[in-house]
Formats: structure tokens, sequence, C-alpha cells
């Protein structure tokens, strides 16, 4: 794997144990290595199942497909385990985890676009400014 497949896979981990982490303090349930891994592990095996569907080492910095793929996944798989687990898995669960994840998983490869972008825009020289000084 690649040096930015694996940055990329590690900001994945990172928000999704973010995510259980905030989570479960806001639900006062503690802050725990054990509690965290017991809430993330689900979420987490959807984001592998993400990455491997996405093939999100091809393109790891990509929104479409990879973000969206690696976040539906992250989302479906963790709350299908969770189901399976007879872990808590309402509606409003749901919804949140949705969002939460969504700003986590693709937000920063927002941010990393924007980055790229900013980086090439400064990069390119103005051809008639260029011209100018020669």
């Amino acid at each position: 794997m690649r040096r930015n497949s694996a940055l990329a896979a590690l900001a994945d981990i990172v928000g999704v144990l973010v995510f259980c982490a905030v989570g479960r303090r806001s639900h006062a349930e503690g802050l725990t290595l054990t509690g965290v891994a017991e809430t993330a592990w689900p979420f987490l095996a959807g984001t592998a199942v993400g990455w491997l569907l996405s093939r999100g080492w091809r393109r790891p910095t990509a929104i479409v497909p990879t973000g969206v793929v690696v976040w539906v996944c992250t989302v479906a798989v963790g709350m299908l385990l969770r189901r399976t687990t007879s872990a808590g898995v309402a509606f409003s669960f749901l919804v949140v985890a949705s969002a939460a994840t969504a700003v986590l998983l693709l937000g920063w490869r927002l941010l990393a676009a924007g980055i790229r972008r900013r980086g090439l825009n400064s990069g390119q020289s103005n051809p008639a400014a260029a011209q100018s000084t020669r």
C-alpha cells in the first residue's frame, strides 16, 4: 500500500474512532479503550468493506467513488453488525451516525481536494506575467 493510501486509510480509521468516542462520551458511557473498541468494531469493519469494494487504494482521497463508498459501507455494515449483536440501531442513531460519519469520512477528503486545488492554482504562473519578466 502506498504512503498516500495508508494515510487515507488511517484518516478514515481515526474518523470512525472519533465518531465512536464522541458518541460514547455524549451518552456518558466512558472513554475506555475497550469501550471505544467495542463500539467501533462494527463501523471499522464497514470501513474495511468500503475500502475493498471501492478499491480505495487506487484513489484514496477521491470523494467519489472512494469516499462515498467507504462512508455508505461504514454506516450500512456497521448498523447490520450492530443489529446482529443486539446493539442499538434506532432510527435516530442511524441518522446521527450517517451525518457524523459523512462529515468525518468525506470532510477530510473535501479539505484535501481544496488544498490540492489551491496548490495547483498557486503553482500555475500567469503566462503574461512570465513573459514580462523575460
